[in-house]
Parts: C-alpha cells; sequence; structure tokens
C-alpha cells in the first residue's frame, strides 16, 4: 500500500557534523520517507525542529536541488536575502548551485514540521557561514582542505 505510517518509520537526530558545528541541530529530528515508500530518484524526509533548533548549518548545494512544504508550527527561513517566515502551507524552492546559502531555524516555543525534497547528492555542499565544507566523498572538512 502506497500510505505511509510514520510511526513505523524510525526517528533519527543523527548528524554527520563536527560536533564543533552539531548544537544547532540538536533539536533536529528526522524520518527518512523515500527509503520506506522504495523511492530511490530522491529523497523525502518528514523533519520536526523542536524550538530553538536549527533544520542545518546554513548552507547551498552545488548538485542538489531542495524544496520544503511546511506542515505545521513556523520555521524563519534564513538565507542570503534576509528572513521569511513559513507557516503551515508556505512552500521554498533551493535550485541547485544558486549559491544563496539556507536555513529554517524554529524561533518558536512549539515543534515545526515540514517534508524536505531533494536528491541523495554526490556534490559539494557549501557552509558559507563558518568553516565547513562536504565534500563530494562524503566527508567534512575545513575551507582549506584539512580534516576535522
Amino acid at each position: 500500500m502506497p500510505k505511509l505510517n510514520l510511526d513505523t518509520i524510525p526517528q533519527s537526530n543523527r548528524t554527520g557534523y563536527p560536533a564543533e558545528y552539531a548544537d544547532k541541530v540538536a533539536g533536529r529530528w528526522y524520518r527518512r520517507l523515500g527509503p520506506a515508500g522504495g523511492l530511490t530518484q530522491f529523497g523525502v524526509s518528514h523533519v520536526t525542529l523542536k524550538p530553538g533548533a536549527w533544520s542545518a548549518q546554513r548552507h547551498w548545494h552545488a548538485g542538489e536541488d531542495e524544496f520544503v512544504v511546511m506542515l505545521a508550527g513556523e520555521a524563519v527561513l534564513v538565507d542570503d536575502s534576509g528572513e521569511t517566515v513559513l507557516r503551515p502551507g508556505d512552500c521554498a524552492a533551493f535550485p541547485m548551485d544558486d549559491g544563496n546559502g539556507h536555513v529554517l531555524q524554529n524561533r518558536g516555543d512549539t515543534d515545526c514540521v515540514f517534508i524536505a525534497v531533494g536528491r541523495p547528492s554526490t556534490s559539494d555542499c557549501h557552509y558559507p557561514d563558518i568553516d565547513m565544507h562536504l565534500g563530494a566523498d562524503g566527508r567534512y572538512r575545513r575551507k582549506d582542505g584539512s580534516e576535522f
């Protein structure tokens, strides 16, 4: 049956970020819906941000489009244009290679929930605000190329 039961899909708050950058996403919980539904061409995640949590460090992808749909609560989208409040029903699109770093931040006192769609990427991910870069090899390094 195509309908997915969220209660049967494991929730995780795992991150690959080096310890000094992981605190912002400690309250980010996600379920990987793509694998649960047998999808292989794009990824879909059901994400909950606890109050104070960020979706990621502010970033942009060299080879991956991203799209989010807000389901509940409120998040502040921070990108190169400034700050935009996203509420249930709002959508945001992040084209690959545009260089516009983005992050969703839950600045409220209740959970915020959204769906994130992207393509499993093997391309670079850039973090304009911090000394971190994710290479196509899936390894985090400092911008000078040194390892964490």
